[in-house]
């Protein structure tokens, strides 16, 4: 298979390059600075050998195999585990163990040499050269370039001034987009799913880093004193017995519904490293997870409820203090988990429920508000929960019944807009896809498309073009190939010429015997 190296001036644009390789094609992608989240347990990677690791035998000798973790920084939070030049050996060892079983794929590097130190730089390279024997690499690269550029079978030269053409092997004025297209080869990889992704997936989150364990200590702290300062609260006070135990539960579980922008980010290039087979079954087991850990919380603030007020007992308040609940946090969850918004973002929109349900409610203005603005009451699931309370509160317009139904479905509000918003997003990026895609098709048949593809890929490149119906002929292929081969071989053979001339320059005579020695 082919090694190819994008090289270039800093700015220049080399990972842009490899991030449009990436969006065009599926492909193992290890980024210059990868994010693995950093409370995993090397050990607990499913159907990986650490053993391999160039630095193992440290934590072994120290009693730290099983309990070493991958370390980082996630929300903020930094966890002592693995320098960043071991998890860049951990990245390279995984996927190498990974790709191992199947071949022709692409696998794409940013930087594999940065923050490795030249110790463990002879790891890397036998790595390449391992992978390369059944898989075509692109890779970038500031570091070592003369080391990379003996191994490799193309370069790529991309520069700053024009971002639109590129140089290939030497040939200048490659049209930057087909270049891309050209680099577009290989099979996607196969994942086998099984019981060892979830069990990985439980270790990982159930872990004491894991966050559950933070909710879990500061849940039971909070609520003590919820039920120190409420103990024997009396009958009429429900409105601000709940509002304090609504407050408590928001805040005990805000944190962990935020860390999860990054647990999707750091998730996804999990996914892209080949660390687990799925990105949309482990969202799924997230939300699972999270909101399993929503209603462990949820029963507790009703148990302190009954605890010190015996008004509010019955399974209809513990599901509308459920729903309630859940109305202004699960904004946050969704936004986390399911788009691509920035923390920010997330913290910023996830908030508007919450927000929204103080000013519009009018739970916390009974029978104040401008007619007509007051109409969104009835979009809350805060107003409904107030009309279910013992105790007159002088809400307006209470239906006479089924109040716990227009609850639920008031809480359900954003979640359904939001799954219509999504919906209607992936419908559209389906049809720009389409379209984008028959361009591309397009493209590929074309003459200069094969020439380009099988200077770069050789032979190999036949099956491709074949498969997407080339306009060039299948005999015309064969010969270009053919031409292109005897051209590289013959620009080899300089390389070493050169190599030999520049080696040793005592006499003409040393030369010619050398030259003769380079193979045809």
């Amino acid at each position: 298979m082919t090694l190819t190296v994008v090289v270039g001036a800093s700015g220049s644009g080399k990972t842009t390059f490899l991030n449009h390789v990436h969006e065009s094609h599926k492909c193992t992608y290890i980024r210059q600075y990868h994010n693995l989240r950093p409370y995993i347990a090397v050990s607990a990677i499913p159907n990986f050998d650490p053993t391999k690791l160039p630095y193992w035998d440290i934590y072994v000798n120290e009693k730290k195999e099983k309990s070493i973790i991958v370390g980082g920084t996630i929300a903020g939070q930094y966890m002592a585990g693995l320098s960043g030049g071991q998890r860049k050996l951990l990245l390279f060892e995984l996927i190498s163990q990974r790709t191992a079983s199947q071949d022709n794929l692409l696998i794409v590097l940013d930087e594999p040499f940065a923050g490795v130190t030249d110790d463990f730089v002879p790891f890397i390279v036998n790595r390449l050269y391992e992978m390369r024997k059944k898989h075509n690499i692109l890779l970038v690269t500031n570091d070592h370039v003369a080391t990379l550029k003996k191994m490799a079978d193309n370069i790529v030269t991309v520069s700053a001034i024009d971002r639109t053409k590129v140089k290939i092997n030497g040939k200048a004025g490659v049209d930057r987009q087909l270049a891309l297209l050209a680099m577009s080869i290989g099979d996607d990889y196969k994942h086998t799913a099984n019981n060892s992704d979830l069990q990985f997936f439980l270790s990982v989150e159930l872990s004491k880093n894991g966050g559950i364990l933070n909710v879990v200590v500061f849940a039971i702290f909070v609520f003590s004193l919820f039920l120190l300062m409420f103990w024997d609260s009396q009958s009429g006070s429900e409105a601000l017995v709940l509002i304090g135990g609504g407050m408590i539960t928001f805040f005990t579980l805000q944190p962990y519904f935020l860390q999860l922008t990054d647990w999707r980010i750091f998730m996804i290039e999990e996914a892209e490293a080949l660390l687990h087979s799925s990105r949309s079954m482990n969202k799924l087991l997230k939300t699972c997870l999270t909101l399993f850990l929503f209603t462990i919380v949820v029963f507790v603030e009703f148990a302190c409820l009954e605890a010190v007020l015996s008004t509010l007992t019955t399974v209809e308040f513990f599901f509308a203090i459920y729903f309630d609940n859940l109305a202004t946090l699960v904004m946050i969850m969704l936004l986390g988990l399911y788009t691509e918004l920035p923390s920010q973002a997330v913290m910023m929109l996830g908030g508007m429920p919450f927000m929204f349900m103080i000013f519009f409610s009018t739970t916390f203005s009974p029978g104040s508000g401008v007619n007509g603005i007051k109409g969104l009451r009835y979009l809350f699931a805060r107003f409904y929960l107030w009309c279910m309370l013992p105790e007159d509160m002088g809400m307006e317009g209470c239906p006479e019944s089924n109040t716990l139904l227009y609850l639920m479905l008031a809480s359900l509000l954003v979640p359904f807009f939001l799954v219509l918003y999504k919906a209607g997003i992936q419908l559209n990026k389906m049809l720009h896809n389409e379209k984008k895609k028959s361009s591309r098709l397009e493209s590929m048949k074309t003459l200069q498309f094969a020439e380009l593809q099988l200077g770069l890929f050789g032979e190999k490149a036949l099956k491709n073009l074949k498969q997407i119906g080339s306009s060039v002929g299948t005999d015309e292929l064969e010969k270009i190939a053919s031409r292109l081969k005897e051209t590289k071989r013959r620009s080899l053979t300089e390389k070493k010429i050169l190599s030999y001339i520049n080696s040793d320059t005592d006499s003409e005579k040393v030369i010619l015997g050398k030259i003769r020695q380079v193979p045809e």
